[in-house]
């Protein structure tokens, strides 16, 4: 870890120098990731490409960029209208509906603690190996932007602004695709959440109830919740292991999932494990949304588990149909999961419209 520390101090010394158009020399500011101590402390490094530094340029243009519906088709829809701060990034309605007011089949991801996403595998099923391929995505989807790139990047040239902006950023005014994608991913990468009272019980600031105790004591007892192999413990302050499982939703499946992206029968039916932080902010629950309440999430493990050929063997009680908690273990579970969220996350104003 001192590794990290030092890297991030020669960082902040280092001035980020290239040819601009004119073959003169500009200079981004770095901007090391504000890591939290926990972080610190029990994960490894966040993972920021080589080829694409923060910066503090990088991260106000991504900012920017993000809540501007000029790169939607008809210029009315931006990042941020299917991943809303106030919802932890993601969005209340279990299907957003793009420009055409067409609705998708998923709900919204939450975008927070990206950094440290091991695997690089984005979206429920997987598609995306980068946050910066994950950018690109919306743009071109006919369901959500339904624009094409070359209309994006058109449509920024002929700003007054933004061609001003990718030059402090990146040392060019000629914008194309990768470069917004870059930016944007700056951007999603300062989206840390560590600050609910969970956090502050690990670091001795804060003392937990004793229903989110017991409720903890339910997650981690293997006879009962059974919920850390997929979403962790507390030496894991992710609360996901950014892999992919069947959790039992369905018999049949409408939506292939990671199967869909590989095409491999075994991965039908196989979603992203979400994290459990911010629950409080960001129903609907569900790569589709089909629970409104953290109780139905409970319940669905508790007594709803439905097999499938592909049911994840993690799902140990499915011939019970779930691991049958009491009403009082589910009160509980309820109160520890919702201490895993973290008001000042969607309330951080280096977070909120610049525009």
């Amino acid at each position: 870890m001192m590794r990290w520390f030092a890297f991030c101090l020669l960082l902040s010394l280092i001035v980020f120098s290239c040819k601009d158009d004119e073959g003169e020399q500009y200079t981004a500011t770095p901007a090391p990731l504000n890591t939290p101590q926990l972080f610190q402390d029990l994960l490894s490094n966040p993972l920021i490409p080589e080829a694409n530094p923060q910066t503090v340029e990088g991260v106000a243009l991504g900012r920017k960029l993000f809540y501007d519906p000029i790169l939607s088709g008809d210029g009315t829809q931006a990042c941020a209208n299917c991943h809303g701060p106030q919802t932890t990034f993601t969005d209340p309605l279990r299907f957003s509906v793009g420009i055409d007011g067409i609705a998708g089949n998923r709900n919204s991801m939450p975008l927070f603690n990206m950094a440290w996403n091991f695997n690089q595998k984005f979206f429920w099923d997987g598609r995306a190996s980068s946050l910066e391929e994950q950018a690109l995505d919306p743009v071109e989807n006919p369901i959500e932007m339904h624009n094409t790139w070359e209309n994006a990047v058109a449509s920024l040239q002929a700003t007054n602004e933004y061609p001003e902006l990718f030059d402090k950023a990146f040392g060019t005014t000629t914008i194309d695709r990768i470069l917004v994608s870059k930016a944007i991913a700056q951007f999603e990468r300062t989206l840390i959440s560590a600050n609910s009272k969970f956090d502050q019980h690990l670091l001795g600031t804060a003392t937990l109830t004793a229903s989110e105790a017991n409720g903890l004591s339910v997650f981690m007892d293997e006879t009962k919740g059974d919920c850390f192999h997929c979403h962790g413990n507390p030496n894991s302050p992710l609360w996901t292991d950014n892999s992919f499982h069947n959790n039992g939703l369905d018999e049949v499946f409408t939506d292939r999932g990671l199967g869909e992206f590989t095409g491999d029968p075994r991965d039908f039916g196989l979603f992203k494990s979400p994290s459990l932080r911010n629950l409080a902010y960001s129903a609907p629950y569900m790569h589709d949304g089909r629970f409104n309440t953290l109780d139905e999430v409970i319940n669905h493990y508790s007594e709803g588990l439905v097999f499938s050929p592909t049911i994840d063997p993690l799902m140990k009680t499915i011939a019970q149909g779930g691991v049958q908690l009491s009403q009082a273990e589910k009160d509980d579970l309820k109160a520890f999961l919702l201490s895993l969220s973290d008001p000042s996350f969607i309330t951080n104003p280096d977070f909120q419209n610049p525009n």
